[in-house]
Formats: C-alpha cells, structure tokens, sequence
C-alpha cells in the first residue's frame, strides 16, 4: 500500500448547507495561522491551526473561528464548533458552497506553505 499525503481539502467534507472542516488546534501559539494539514493517528486528515490565544473561556475556539472564517472568506457567523469545543481536534460547521470553500481552504493552506 503506497503512502498517499493527504490533499488540502481532504479535511472539508460536504454538510447540509456549507461543510464540515476537522482541525487539529494548538492554542498559545507564538504566531497564529494555517498550518497545513496533517494525518491524523486514526487515518483521518485535519487542517492544522495555530492560535495565540489560551485555552480558557472559549478564547482560543474564538480565534479558531476568526481565524477561518478570514481565511475562507465567510463571516464569522458562518463558522461554529460542532465537536470537540473543549479538545484539540474540532469539527467545524462552515456555511457556503462546498467547492467555493474548497478553492479557498486550498489557497490558504498554499499560502501557509509558500510563507514557512
């Protein structure tokens, strides 16, 4: 079995009006942004996402969904925790068009690779 590294978008899956996007968060960041995505230990892919803020009073899920939204070009309104609010791995609700939302995930995570 070949290795296959995971593709952008393979961390956005469609939802009823919009999509989910698995991330792995790592909070009390020296420096926020996309990461990239990773393979997670189950096999799963997630965008991995750096914030700045801590892990307390949702601050740092507050980021995360700003961050995101910026980065996919949707309000903030339009992103929410769906799972794992108090972990690492969440699984963000994002509304819009799937492939819209694609094209943009996919820009962003080449924009985190061409500024490392």
């Amino acid at each position: 079995m070949a290795d296959r590294r995971p593709a952008p978008h393979d961390a956005l899956s469609a939802a009823p009006g919009g999509a989910r996007l698995a991330v792995r968060l790592t909070p009390r960041a020296r420096r926020a942004g996309i990461e990239g995505i990773v393979l997670e230990s189950d096999g799963r892919t997630a965008l991995k996402v750096a914030v700045d803020a801590p892990p307390v009073d949702g601050k740092a899920n507050a980021a995360l969904v700003a961050l995101v939204a910026a980065s996919l070009g949707v309000s903030k309104a339009a992103v929410h925790v769906a799972a794992g609010a108090s972990g690492r791995r969440k699984l963000l609700m994002v509304e819009g068009d799937l492939a819209r939302l694609r094209e943009r995930l996919d820009a962003a995570i080449e924009g985190a690779a061409d500024q490392s």
